[in-house]
């Protein structure tokens, strides 16, 4: 069946990561030291065996033929995927206009043209580990008309705030799709991941387009759910919803917790970008404890539940605790660093004490020099 199924990686309203990505998309994004946001939906593509991928992410996609996406795809030995990139107008900040179905629609004659006869649509923003094959598999076999994914939580009153809910029945059929306002905390969140065929995925883009500028698919969805059959699949394991800088900060901290074993799987190789360089270095004195390290750095101070990016310096007396520290950042000696997300190439240098709310990380601008 895997000749039959097309991969559309999708952008999506409110994913904006502000200025993590003002030099790179939100999809760009670091994600866990040595990844990237994306590599995770197109590993997911790649080991489901899925060899058609269009990334209609809405944001510019300019420097992506050199990064991870095509590293992720001819790092794949199973599988020599293609990628086509579906370029989007609108991107700015809050425009009403930004949304998935305004993508679709500017590449609708593309999207007519493919000759897959399903479509699985995942969203780029998203961490979690799926076979996409078995999720085609199992929807073909349900015959329902969509089948979408969503993963139970008991936090949402806290988490997912930007997020979707599904509304379900006993036999998983989905009822409506519903914003997440914080107000139970039992809630099967969206994974804005679905599987149907092509034809009906382009007449509800149409559909939602001629119904309102602002309309993004969850809405077509919700709106047509009386007459379509649409069946909820569970997820299990690691989740993440990098939609802002909070989700981000959190979603990178709880790689530092047991349970994101599940994300990380010698079976379902995560495909990124490679870097080949030396293994890190912990001098005498160092201290290490409930962190990831990526290779490349050098540690001669202390480093407590934080992820650390390739070919960081960390000096002697320096203390990096609750923090997400991106590629090649320097933290001077006697520095003590706290609940922040510290960016590309920083040099935390002078400011002694840089110590933000672990409620509401600080941020480091990229190149920037404390």
């Amino acid at each position: 069946a895997k000749e039959m199924i097309a991969m559309l990686l999708a952008g999506g309203q409110g994913s904006r990561l502000y200025a993590l990505t003002q030099k790179t998309g939100k999809t760009r994004g670091p994600f866990g030291g040595k990844y990237r946001i994306i590599d995770f939906p197109i590993s997911n593509m790649s080991n489901s065996g899925i060899d058609n991928i269009e990334d209609l992410s809405e944001e510019n996609l300019a420097p992506l033929q050199s990064t991870s996406e095509q590293a992720a795809i001819t790092t794949s030995t199973q599988n020599a995927a293609s990628l086509n990139i579906m370029y989007t107008e609108h991107g700015q900040i809050g425009d009403i206009y930004s949304t998935d179905i305004t993508a679709y629609m500017e590449n609708i004659e593309c999207l007519e043209e493919m000759p897959h006869e399903y479509v699985v649509i995942a969203p780029s923003y998203m961490v979690y580990k799926a076979d996409y094959s078995e999720f085609l598999d199992a929807h073909i076999e349900s015959g329902a008309d969509i089948s979408m994914m969503y993963h139970s939580v008991d936090n949402a009153k806290d988490a997912f705030l930007n997020c979707n809910a599904l509304n379900i029945n006993k036999q998983k059929g989905v009822l409506a799709i519903e914003p997440n306002h914080g107000n139970a905390k039992n809630r099967n969140i969206s994974m804005d991941t679905y599987v149907m065929k092509k034809d009906l995925f382009i007449e509800l883009v149409r559909k939602a387009s001629k119904r309102s500028s602002m309309y993004t698919f969850a809405d077509i969805l919700d709106e047509e759910s009386e007459n379509l059959d649409i069946r909820a699949v569970s997820h299990r394991g690691f989740f993440a919803i990098i939609n802002d800088f909070n989700a981000y900060y959190q979603a990178n901290m709880s790689l530092v917790d047991e349970n994101a074993g599940s994300l990380f799987d010698k079976d379902w190789p995560i495909y990124t970008h490679t870097n080949d360089s030396c293994p890190t270095q912990y001098f005498e004195g160092s201290k290490v404890t409930s962190s990831v390290v990526s290779n490349g750095c050098l540690i001669e101070g202390t480093v407590e539940n934080s992820i650390i990016g390739r070919g960081c310096v960390i000096k002697s007396g320096a203390i990096v605790k609750n923090c997400i520290i991106s590629a090649d950042v320097v933290i001077g000696k006697g520095v003590h660093a706290e609940n922040l997300v510290v960016d590309k190439h920083a040099r935390l240098i002078r400011g002694k004490r840089i110590i933000a709310a672990p409620e509401k990380p600080g941020y480091v601008k990229r190149g920037d020099k404390l």
